[in-house]
This record gives structure tokens, sequence and C-alpha cells, in this order.
């Protein structure tokens, strides 16, 4: 898996490999090679001369944005169609199953006009796949009239179990010197295609239902407390939703994130 240097042609990358290799593989969208095509180099893993020292112009910053943000896009449509269908179907009838279980989430919604969508974005059924498989229980909580868009977010019981154990970011990860957790919340909301609720959303998850009673989850932190070293997250006891704060490098086996998706 190459996630460090990354690369700047995803469809050439997986297209080299299709067929050929005897493991399993993957690489995601690459700063470094970004750079690389942008201002001229003369390296092949990495760069040896212009790309590796020069300060970029603003219209090669501008450029290089592109490769990435093109990149990224690839990105997800591998992953749409590395879903087999049946892993799709599968995951459509637990969506319909819990949708229909839980109508007071989304009033006056209709499933069909939901999975038409989710037809229609492929790559969004990927990001679906994640949370379920960590233990989110993804369901439709509002439909934006603006927009046209679902919003989905995790509605289990308690902070989703494949989620737990992670410190707030990259940052705070890089900071502990020893016993760091294996990931952070804001990283594997981003790698998932999801974002972590805000203390608004939270609240509104929480009109629909009691959730954390047991467990917490990490909400998207104000730039002013973290750059403080702290970070916020939520929970629910004695009936009330209660918002406290933490270092972002804290992390517990009874905390993890809940995100929210738009389709």
């Amino acid at each position: 898996m190459e996630f460090e240097i990354g690369t700047d042609d995803l469809p050439a990358f997986y297209a080299e490999r299709q067929g050929k290799a005897l493991i399993n593989y993957g690489v995601s969208a690459g700063h470094i090679k970004a750079c690389m095509t942008v201002i001229k180099h003369g390296g092949t893993l990495l760069p040896w001369d212009n790309a590796g020292h020069a300060v970029a112009t603003e219209a090669q910053i501008a450029e290089i944005r592109q490769h990435l943000d093109r990149e990224s896009r690839e990105e997800e449509i591998q992953r749409a169609k590395d879903m087999k269908a049946n892993q799709r179907e599968e995951l459509l009838r637990t969506l319909k199953a819990r949708f229909e279980k839980n109508m007071n989430r989304h009033k006056g919604l209709e499933w069909a006009k939901v999975q038409a969508k989710l037809e229609a974005n492929t790559e969004k059924l990927w990001s679906l796949n994640e949370m379920e498989g960590t233990g989110g229980e993804p369901d439709v909580v509002a439909h934006d009239k603006k927009t046209g868009e679902y919003i989905f977010y995790d509605c289990s019981a308690e902070s989703p179990q494949g989620r737990r154990s992670v410190c707030y970011d990259r940052k705070a990860l890089e900071s502990r010197k020893e016993h760091k957790p294996n990931n952070s919340a804001i990283d594997m909301a981003a790698a998932m295609g999801i974002e972590l609720l805000t203390e608004e959303q939270y609240r509104e998850l929480q009109r629909l239902g009691n959730f954390d009673t047991k467990t917490s989850s990490w909400i998207i932190t104000p730039a002013d407390i973290r750059r403080l070293g702290g970070a916020l997250f939520c929970d629910r006891r004695y009936d009330t939703v209660f918002v406290y704060h933490n270092g972002a490098e804290s992390y517990y086996a009874a905390r993890g994130f809940r995100g929210s998706m738009r389709v």
C-alpha cells in the first residue's frame, strides 16, 4: 500500500498492476508526486532537483491543488468500483431495513428516492459501507431541500465500536512520544470520506433518541480550543447531553467518533 509518497496518476497505477500483482495493492493521491509533475523534476521515486527544493509560485500551487483534487475524485471512483455488486446490494438492504424501522428519524422521506441518489453516487456507498463496517449504523436524519442532498449520521446506540481508542487528530497523534493510538478521529474520518459531527449536529442526533449513554464521541473542535491543545467530546448522561474537553492526544476505549455524510 503506497500512502506516503502516493501517485499523480491513479488510473495508470491500477492499470499497471491489474491482473499482474501477486498481492493486494493500493495508493493515495500524493502531494510529492503532484509537485514533481508541476515543478519539473529529474527524479523517479523522489525529486532530486527543482521539485525537491524550489519554492512553488502561486500559479504552481493552484495547479498542484488541481492535481490533488482530480486524483481524490479518482480515488472515490476506484473505491466505488472495488465494491462488488453483491456488497452494494447487501448494504442497500441493510440501509433500507434500518430506514423503515426508524421512520421517526426521517418523517416524510421515502427510501426509493434515497436509494436512487445512492445508486447515482456509488462512491458514497463506499463511505456508507465504511461507516457500517466500523459499527456506525448510518441512517438518514435529514433532507437538505436547497441542495437536494440526504444527510446520514452514525446512529449506533453507542460510539462506533470500530472507531474507538483514537486521539483527536494527526497533530495530537504525532505529539505522543509513547503509547500512541493506532489512528486519530480526523484522519480516520477523512479516509472514510465522512466528517465528524459538530456540536450542533450531535445535539440534533440526540433529539432523535438516546445515544452514547455508556460511551462518548469526539466532535469537531473550534480552532481556538484546538490551538491551545484541547479537543471536545460529548456524551449523554442523566438524560442530558454534555460537552466536555480533553487533551487532543488522549484516547479511551469508550470514546470513538460519529460521522456525517451527504449524498
